[in-house]
C-alpha cells in the first residue's frame, strides 16, 4: 500500500507539471523588461555594463554608455555604491585579522592601498565632468586648493557645499587636464568605508603603503588630499615616473 501511494504522488507531481509554467526559465530568455525596452531595460542593461567592467570583461572603455548617466549618478550617490564599498571593507579586515593572528604576514605585516577610487573618492569630480562621452562636452573649472569648484555651465542646484551637480553626470570623455586640476584642489572625500578600514589596519599594527598612478609632480596635492580627508601615518606613498599608470602598478 506504501509503495502504491508513492506511485500516485510521483504521477500527480508529473501531471501538475506539465500544466504548470515552469518554474526556472532558461538563461537564454530575454526578461520582457528588457523586450518591452523603456527604463527597466536601462537599469538592467546598466547594471550588466557595471559588472562587466568590473569584472574586466568589458576591456579598454573610453565612455560610459549614454544610456547609463541616470544609473551611473543613482549609483555613485545612492546606498547601493556605499554597501558594496562597505562589505568590501569588511571581507578586508576579516582577512587582514586572521591573517595577522596567524602570523602569515611575518614580523612586519604591511597593507597596500590604492588612493583614487579606494582612499579617495573622486565622484565630486565626475559628477560636474562627466562619467563618459557626450556631443556637447563642458569642460568643469577647478580652482587649485580653493574649496569651491563648480561648473559654470550646470543649471543643477548644487548637491553639496563644494560641487555643482551636472546632469545625469555629463557622460563626457575623461579629460586628464581637468582630472590633473582636480587633483590640485586635494579637497576629495574619503570613501567612509575605506577610511574605517585604513585605520582597523593600523590598529593591527599594519605598516600602510600607498601606491597609486598619479605622477609624482602631484605628490604634495596627494599627500594635502590625504590628511584632508582623515588619512594619516602611511609608511610610503608611492606615486609614478614618466610611465603610465597601468605599467607603473604591473
Amino acid at each position: 500500500m506504501r509503495l502504491l501511494l508513492i506511485a500516485l504522488a510521483a504521477a500527480a507531481t508529473v501531471v501538475v507539471a506539465a500544466g504548470a509554467e515552469p518554474i526556472l526559465r532558461l538563461v537564454t530568455d530575454i526578461p520582457t523588461s528588457v523586450s518591452a525596452g523603456g527604463a527597466d531595460a536601462d537599469a538592467l542593461f546598466c547594471d550588466s555594463w557595471r559588472l562587466s567592467v568590473e569584472t574586466g570583461n568589458t576591456g579598454p572603455w573610453r565612455a560610459v554608455p549614454a544610456r547609463c548617466g541616470p544609473f551611473m549618478r543613482e549609483y555613485m550617490e545612492g546606498e547601493r555604491y556605499a554597501s558594496d564599498s562597505a562589505v568590501a571593507a569588511a571581507e578586508s579586515l576579516a582577512f587582514a585579522a586572521q591573517a595577522f593572528a596567524s602570523g602569515e604576514g611575518g614580523a612586519r605585516p604591511a597593507w597596500v592601498f590604492d588612493v583614487d577610487e579606494t582612499l579617495l573618492s573622486n565622484a565630486p569630480y565626475y559628477a560636474v565632468s562627466g562619467w563618459g562621452a557626450t556631443q556637447a562636452s563642458v569642460k568643469p573649472v577647478f580652482s587649485p586648493r580653493n574649496s569651491q569648484y563648480s561648473n559654470p555651465s550646470s543649471a543643477t542646484p548644487s548637491h553639496s557645499a563644494e560641487v555643482s551637480s551636472f546632469l545625469a553626470y555629463g557622460l563626457q570623455e575623461f579629460n586628464e587636464t581637468s582630472f590633473d586640476e582636480w587633483v590640485d584642489v586635494a579637497k576629495a572625500p574619503a570613501l567612509p568605508s575605506s577610511l574605517k578600514l585604513y585605520n582597523e589596519l593600523k590598529g593591527l599594527g599594519f605598516h600602510i603603503i600607498l601606491l597609486t598612478g598619479r605622477s609624482e609632480l602631484q605628490r604634495n596635492a596627494t599627500e594635502d588630499n590625504l590628511l584632508f580627508a582623515g588619512y594619516h601615518s602611511w609608511e610610503k606613498l608611492i606615486l609614478r615616473n614618466a610611465r603610465t599608470a597601468v605599467q607603473w602598478k604591473d
